[in-house]
């Protein structure tokens, strides 16, 4: 997610139409075409409230007027009321109240991207790409994808739980019930594994994440580190910022990614500058099909800058840029699509992902067990349950 900060951008939208049903010829012929579709609205708007057969509030008329806007957009721009808009400040600040999974729309469907590490959702076992057919009693199509999202929505903020009924693979159906509950989202988790190797699990790109690295760092200056391993599997994304800002303290040089959107501020190339940390230290990044957005950024900035090694699957491939826009009326606001990324290279990944130099399959593993995980495949068991990272350990082994 994209934070404007170079200016505050505010988008007024003022209306102040006055309109008969008895329009004269001329009068209709000097109306431009946006005041037309201005007036056609509210005409819209009071006919259906004053003709319908039950009785419909003018806010309710406003409101489904305003998601039939965003249904018409992409699925990662919405309108977000007071709470929405709370929840994803909170997000970004380490915390939220929910139920632990974070979705996409495409295709006229519900998808998981991930579910957030030590959440309900992933306790439960609920994985990338999983489709979601049934919301308690309700068999979710085309037609009803907003309203399913806003149930799970008011079933968080009412503190009640829902049952999904989930397509993993064709003709394989799961059943999950999950209950909400406030999540806190460490932005790291680190430790050194198998003979000085520094591992880092990014949980999120919040705003504390660069930090938080920079001060690992600082612990592990005095290691001599054979090799790093930054572990991105699942991490749905988060702020650019901050992926711009991670991926800078490993590069010395070069271009970590270019945006380009509609107006000014949206287009802009992101450099990277000195100093760096670990330098000269082999790096490999692990992505799959979970790993999103400002993880992309990040994988493909070490990845095409020569910096480090991907491991893994295909990354979730999510090549846009979304803002925050606050709205002047009760604290509302607008997630926007603002604009789409390129990689280093050039290269558009929206709907295609990243591809890893080493590909490995792990369908098995989620990012709350990691850290067990590490501590099986290092200690050296006959069959070791993270494959990704044993390679990566591999790796890092061999250029050493």
């Amino acid at each position: 997610m994209m934070q404007i900060t170079r200016y505050i951008l505010c988008f007024i939208l003022g209306v102040s139409v006055a309109f008969s049903l008895n329009l004269s010829s001329s009068e209709q012929h000097y109306k431009t075409q946006s005041e037309y579709s201005y007036s056609l609205l509210l005409d819209v708007i009071d006919t259906v409230h004053t003709y319908y057969f039950n009785e419909v509030d003018r806010e309710d008329l406003i409101e489904y007027a305003i998601e039939g806007i965003f249904n018409k957009l992409d699925p990662y721009s919405g309108f977000l009321d007071t709470g929405d808009y709370q929840s994803i400040n909170d997000s970004n600040n380490g915390q939220y109240f929910g139920f632990g999974f974070e979705v996409a729309t495409d295709d006229n469907q519900i998808t998981i991207i991930t579910p957030y590490a030590n959440s309900p959702a992933a306790r439960a076992n609920i994985q990338p790409g999983d489709k979601v057919l049934q919301l308690n009693d309700i068999l979710i199509d085309q037609t009803n994808l907003t309203d399913v999202l806003t149930e799970i929505k008011q079933h968080s903020i009412n503190n009640r739980p829902i049952t999904l009924t989930i397509e993993r693979q064709a003709n394989e159906t799961l059943l999950f019930n999950l209950a909400p509950e406030l999540i806190h989202i460490k932005s790291i988790n680190a430790k050194i594994i198998d003979n000085n190797i520094g591992y880092i699990q990014l949980n999120s790109f919040q705003e504390d994440a660069t930090n938080a690295i920079i001060n690992q760092a600082k612990l592990w200056q005095q290691q001599q580190l054979k090799g790093l391993i930054i572990d991105v599997r699942n991490n749905p994304g988060g702020l650019l910022s901050q992926a711009i800002s991670i991926a800078d303290l490993f590069l010395q040089k070069g271009l970590i990614v270019s945006t380009e959107g509609r107006f000014f501020d949206a287009n802009e190339n992101y450099y990277a500058s000195q100093p760096t940390i670990f330098k000269g230290v082999p790096m490999v990044v692990l992505i799959n099909k979970g790993s999103a957005s400002a993880s992309e950024v990040l994988a493909a900035a070490l990845q095409e800058n020569n910096r480090a090694t991907l491991v893994g699957e295909t990354s979730f491939g999510k090549g846009t840029v979304q803002s925050l826009i606050p709205m002047l009326d009760m604290g509302n606001a607008i997630k926007l699509t603002i604009a789409k990324y390129s990689t280093p290279d050039g290269n558009d990944i929206h709907t295609k992902g990243i591809e890893p130099d080493i590909k490995i399959s792990n369908d098995a593993i989620l990012k709350t067990d990691y850290l067990d995980i590490i501590e099986q495949t290092t200690a050296q068991y006959d069959e070791p349950q993270d494959g990704q990272i044993s390679s990566a350990i591999a790796w890092i082994t061999t250029h050493n």
